[in-house]
């Protein structure tokens, strides 16, 4: 059996210090002859007189040094103290046709209280024998004074009955608040858990409450936002985006949101709203989504219906595409073929590599292999790049790189990146003038200041994109030059989407080009 809680003691010792020192109190004023005449007759006024002030005394005592009495036999000396005092008590004031035995019935219920088992009914038996003992000793003392030995026995087996009964149910308290602190510590740790699982959600979470008035967020939300979030802050100056598609929903619930940007360079975000409604307050539970990552998956499952399409059409066109280019070249090799006609056959060839080309092309991109990011040190990484691409390319072209600083670090597979810088930098060659003559481009690599995220800049000062076709770019088999596939800047970007990186294209001042490259921040989740 498990003991009373130790911070319930203290409380039902104080309230039982309590009554016995209004109990004293009660039983002094008694000693004077005028308050007791007619409601009492004593057996023994002086005994009783000195017993009464002596009981308060004691008690006032007890009171004040033993409030705390977390000590078992402490309680078991109180209780006991208690017994013997009041007992003289019901001596004094003539046994049990004073009435003053049903006094010790509240020592034995509190001494059961705080002293289960055993020794809670040991408390009761001297009770019991105390009453017993001391009407016999009264009917030797005053013989002519009858006593009633069957009212004193019936105060016995009340005695034991308080026990038991109190022992009973206090067993039921200490079980109940047992379970009541197991159920406790269990709703504690399950909340501990729950607020764990919360910050380490990769969707961001924001309880908005009255007055567009933040009360909790986690985490993912602060590192989408781009800034700490303070519990109380106004949404508001949390993000302009956030608190403008709040107040669409409120006023449209039905209509869905369109994402935004919280800052420049940062995150595309979609945020979904749902009611909270709670006794205090009505809040608004703020759900925030990555929309990269959702393009990202998007961007799987059009690769792979892709990879099915052109894995079941490569065969039926590669197959007819070979013979046409063989039997092109063979007709060239002719030596009677005409001349026009032998310019015919080259443009045969070229159209029919370009095809494969594509088709080849096409292969590569369903068959990727998922984005492998680590942490990669940008500035050692262009250095060792741009060493590796002069030393393929021609000799009259020039790669200047500028890094702002040298710890500029992010998540990225090395090898992709690879291929998007290889592909910008050979467009940024290409449109920066003819092949052998003398072409720079410029590699640019800083922190943006808004956003601390890293960027990268490819520059050149050709002519530029025309503003017709600026929309176009990125899209798939969208090409200005006959030679190209118009894949190149479409697999550039979908490489840096599958690495949580944006690719977006500047126009340059009077002329040229600038592709940037807006990295994911080092420390984002994976």
């Amino acid at each position: 059996m498990t003991e009373p809680a130790d911070s319930q003691r203290p409380r039902i010792l104080r309230l039982y210090n309590l009554y016995r020192v209004v109990l004293g109190f009660c039983l002094a004023l008694l000693t004077s002859t005028a308050a007791r005449d007619g409601l009492l007759q004593l057996s023994n006024p002086q005994a009783y007189e000195i017993a009464s002030w002596f009981y308060l005394l004691v008690n006032v005592l007890i009171a004040v040094l033993f409030h705390k009495g977390r000590r078992d036999l402490h309680l078991f000396v109180i209780s006991l103290l208690d017994i013997f005092l009041l007992g003289i008590i019901f001596y004094a004031a003539g046994g049990a046709g004073s009435g003053f035995g049903n006094l010790l019935i509240v020592p034995v219920a509190i001494g059961n209280i705080l002293l289960h088992g055993r020794v809670g009914l040991l408390l009761a038996a001297l009770a019991s024998l105390a009453i017993i003992y001391l009407t016999f000793f009264l009917t030797l003392s005053h013989p002519g004074v009858s006593q009633g030995y069957l009212q004193v026995g019936v105060l016995g087996c009340i005695y034991f009955a308080v026990a038991l009964w109190v022992q009973r149910l206090s067993r039921r308290l200490r079980q109940s608040e047992s379970l009541a602190q197991q159920q406790a510590a269990s709703l504690a740790s399950l909340e501990r858990v729950n607020q764990l699982i919360i910050q380490r959600m990769r969707t961001g979470i924001i309880v908005v409450g009255t007055r567009h008035k933040v009360l909790q967020a986690n985490e993912a939300a602060a590192q989408m936002l781009g800034k700490p979030i303070i519990r109380g802050m106004d949404i508001e100056e949390l993000a302009v985006g956030l608190a403008h598609r709040l107040r669409q929903w409120e006023e449209m619930p039905s209509v869905r949101p369109m994402p935004f940007h919280n800052h420049s360079g940062g995150t595309e975000i979609m945020a979904n709203f749902k009611p909270l409604a709670t006794d205090s307050e009505e809040t608004v539970l703020v759900f925030l989504d990555d929309n990269t990552q959702v393009a990202q998956q998007a961007q799987q499952m059009k690769l792979a219906s892709l990879g099915r399409l052109t894995a079941s059409i490569a065969h039926e066109i590669r197959n007819p595409l070979g013979a046409i280019s063989h039997a092109a070249q063979l007709l060239s090799e002719s030596q009677d073929l005409p001349a026009p006609d032998r310019r015919l056959s080259e443009i045969i060839q070229q159209h029919s590599q370009r095809m494969n080309k594509v088709i080849e092309t096409v292969l590569e991109l369903s068959r990727r292999r998922p984005s492998e990011p680590q942490l990669v040190d940008l500035g050692l990484w262009l250095q060792q790049f741009v060493a590796d691409f002069s030393v393929s390319g021609s000799e009259s072209d020039n790669l200047e790189l500028e890094i702002a600083d040298r710890a500029i670090q992010t998540r990225i597979d090395p090898s992709q990146l690879s291929q998007v810088l290889d592909n910008l930098c050979r467009n940024a060659l290409r449109y920066s003038g003819e092949a052998g003559q003398e072409r720079t481009i410029w590699l640019r690599l800083f922190i943006q200041t808004d956003s601390e995220l890293p960027t990268l800049e490819v520059i050149d000062h050709g002519q530029g994109v025309a503003e017709e076709h600026l929309p176009h770019i990125f899209e798939p088999f969208f090409t200005t030059d006959a030679k190209g596939t118009g894949l190149g800047l479409y697999i550039s970007r979908e490489l840096c989407e599958s690495n949580q990186a944006r690719l977006e294209y500047e126009p340059m001042l009077p002329r040229g080009s600038c592709m940037r490259i807006i990295f994911a921040h080092p420390k984002r989740l994976v």
